[in-house]
This record gives structure tokens, C-alpha cells and sequence, in this order.
């Protein structure tokens, strides 16, 4: 008898757009949702990111919190106000989201759902990409 994954599995490859100054975090985050399918942009300038998140419509952005010149809280905001259509999902990450008022911080600055920088088992945040590949604006 073999083992099944029970992971919900997208219908289709969702086009992720991966901010973070980090090397390591976008080439470690990048590999593990290219392996479950995903088509994954990256930008390490927050300065930038509008733009090329304007030009590709990304259904989902992962965005790092902490970056130099320009915070994902900032970018965050600035994606709303964009009024982008249709809107992505906007995923913040940081080593923070351990005290709630980064929590609440990142749900003000406009986002969808928030999980902490650096953790061991990314299955939650694949089970939710999953999700959003199985939803039918995604299809």
C-alpha cells in the first residue's frame, strides 16, 4: 500500500509573484513552489515591484515585510490603491508575525493572509496556494 499526499492539489499553476531582498528566501521559496507547479516571478527591490506586479498580474504576491527602501506594509497598500483587476491575493511573510500586532499591522495595510518568515513546514502555505488554485477565479 503506498502513501497518499492529501494535500489539496490546484486545478491549475498559479502565477506567484515572490518579493523579498533575501537571496536565499526567494531561491528557497521560489524552488518549492516551482516544484508544486507554480509559475513564480521574484524581485528583490520593493522599489520596483509595483511595476513588474502591474505588467505580469500575478494571482498571488508573496511579500517580504522587511525590505530596505520600501516596506511589503507600504507595497501592500500601494497594490490596493492600484486597483489592479483582478486584484491578487496579497501573502505577507516575515520572522514577526509571532506578536499580534504584526498581525494586525499587515491586515490594515491590505493583506489577505500572513505567515511567518523562515518556517520549517511550509505545508500551510501550500495547502492555501492550493486552495486558491481550486477557486474559481483562479481557473
Amino acid at each position: 500500500m503506498q502513501a497518499t499526499d492529501r494535500r489539496p492539489q490546484p486545478r491549475k499553476p498559479l502565477t506567484i509573484f515572490l518579493a523579498d531582498d533575501n537571496p536565499d528566501s526567494i531561491i528557497t521559496l521560489a524552488a518549492l513552489l516551482r516544484d508544486e507547479g507554480h509559475v513564480v516571478l521574484t524581485c528583490a527591490n520593493a522599489r520596483i515591484a509595483l511595476q513588474a506586479i502591474r505588467q505580469q498580474q500575478p494571482d498571488v504576491c508573496i511579500l517580504d515585510i522587511k525590505m530596505p527602501g520600501k516596506s511589503g506594509y507600504e507595497l501592500a497598500r500601494e497594490i490596493r490603491e492600484s486597483k489592479l483587476s483582478p486584484m491578487p491575493v496579497l501573502i505577507a511573510i516575515s520572522g514577526h508575525f509571532k506578536r499580534p500586532s504584526e498581525q494586525l499591522v499587515a491586515r490594515a495595510s491590505g493583506f489577505d493572509h500572513f505567515f511567518p518568515k523562515g518556517t520549517s513546514e511550509p505545508a500551510e502555505l501550500l495547502a492555501l496556494l492550493a486552495t486558491l488554485g481550486n477557486s474559481p477565479s483562479a481557473a
